[in-house]
């Protein structure tokens, strides 16, 4: 079997983006387009992996880091002289070649081996991916033959007015032999008006010297779409998200409303669970059978498991139980970890804690830096008091503890199995074992005060 490569092209800054941030580096349903396109190609298991960076190069292999071996083009002077730059790497090797621009995120990966595998049964030299556009206005049009093999590409400014007609455009991704890409690329000048090197040119190159020259067609046009501004954006993100989507419902997820619901590409469901319009769904998130996700809910990085229920809720880099209930308006913070049948309820915020299973945390409360145990009742507005300005500070609350509403826990502070804390409470000290503690100035009343205050 031949030895696979790629090449990736993600130098560019993108100046249409008109952003800050590199252009590659725009995500796509939670990802970078250029992760997603590094990510399909791994799917095909290829022998290696060149990434062309320039602008951003640091923070492109920052996000891809080992997926990809990395070649710098410190000036962009068009795509030959980007895939130029991986030589040093891949010039002598034998094997098949794909070039891929890095702003490409919707080119899947059954795509990329069907033009493999047809640039292989053709026995070609190079194989240009192309795609039929509706309108093809500003693409290169991929002219047959009478024998329907490509016999030139043609930009549009170059093609005549019957070129022009012809709706089977150049998507610019190929496949290459690749001692033939290397040799070819010898031969591209810059002899045009931006003076740039332009791999389109090695077709006309391989078909000079009569070799094979093949084309693939997209059956899907939307998987060819390359993003240059903020529009091609909105469109890409629209696209992988009903991509997304109708796989989870596939797979026998509830979607109420997929156009209000966003879900990373990475996130994986589990069947029956039902997602309410409004909720966004990202990175890496697992979330179990017969969940409910309600509206407007927000699950980051997070796992949730089987028949638990969030809530018009915020939930990040957090673990979550089996049949437990969040929200609605719960703030679960990094590290969170709630264990079974728990119930953290409105205008509760937690953060870097534990809570054992069948705990409640029911309202208005803030749990920070804290080991709660099992079956614990947290009262309305109780916090645990982490942070004394310089140094945050840890609460232990062992099991079957019972905590009275408004209590302050001033940590560092342990609470002992089955002791109970009155309302109102602001407990600086351990409190032992089935003990109450009760922490709190006595009432007094001044008999008509209140008379002089008015």
């Amino acid at each position: 079997m031949t030895n696979i490569y790629a090449i990736v092209l993600a130098a560019g800054q993108g100046t249409r983006m008109k952003s800050k941030l590199y252009k590659v580096l725009h995500p796509v349903c939670g990802k970078p387009m250029v992760e997603h396109v590094v990510d399909n190609i791994s799917a095909l298991n290829v022998n290696r992996i060149v990434t062309i960076v320039g602008h951003g190069a640091e923070k492109v292999k920052e996000q891809l880091g080992e997926k990809s071996e990395y070649v710098l083009q410190s000036e962009q002077l068009g795509t030959a002289h980007a895939v130029m730059q991986a030589e040093s790497i891949l010039g002598s090797l034998e094997g098949t070649t794909l070039v891929i621009c890095g702003d490409t995120p919707l080119i899947q990966a059954e795509t990329m081996k069907a033009l493999l595998d047809h640039h292989i049964a053709q026995k070609a030299k190079a194989t240009i991916l192309t795609a039929i556009a509706e309108d093809p206005t500003g693409y290169g049009r991929v002219i047959r033959d009478e024998q329907g093999q490509v016999a030139q590409v043609v930009e549009h400014k170059d093609a005549t007015p019957d070129q022009r007609l012809i709706k089977e455009i150049n998507t610019g991704t190929y496949c290459f032999d690749n001692k033939a890409l290397f040799e070819a690329l010898k031969s591209v000048n810059n002899n045009n008006a931006q003076g740039e090197y332009y791999l389109p040119d090695v077709i006309e190159i391989l078909k000079q010297k009569g070799e094979t020259v093949a084309a693939y067609t997209c059956e899907d046009f939307n998987e060819t779409l390359g993003v240059n501004d903020r529009i091609a954006l909105s469109r890409a993100e629209e696209i992988m998200r009903e991509r997304i989507n109708k796989k989870h419902m596939a797979n026998g997820v509830t979607i109420i409303n997929p156009s209000m619901t966003h879900i990373s590409i990475d996130a994986e469901i589990g069947r029956d669970t039902i997602i309410y319009p409004g909720v966004v769904i990202e990175g890496k998130s697992v979330i179990g059978e017969d969940c409910i996700i309600g509206p407007n809910s927000q699950i980051s990085n997070s796992k949730i498991g089987n028949r638990s229920v969030v809530k018009h809720s915020v939930v990040q880099q957090s673990v979550i139980g089996e049949d437990t209930s969040v929200g609605p308006f719960a703030h679960l913070r990094p590290e969170a970890e709630i264990g079974n049948r728990v119930k953290i309820g409105n205008f509760v915020e937690v953060k870097k804690s534990t809570l054992g299973d069948e705990t409640k945390v029911s309202h208005l409360s803030y749990i920070g830096d804290a080991e709660v145990g099992k079956n614990v009742n947290i009262g309305c507005g109780s916090i645990t008091v982490n942070y004394d300005g310089k140094n945050k500070y840890k609460t232990i609350i062992e099991d079957n503890v019972f905590v009275g509403c408004n209590s302050n826990l001033v940590a560092p502070v342990t609470l002992r199995t089955g002791s109970f804390i009155a309302a109102g409470s602001t407990i600086t000290e351990e409190v032992p074992q089935d003990s109450l503690a009760i922490a709190r100035a006595r009432q007094t009343n001044k008999i008509d005060y209140a008379k002089k205050l008015k």
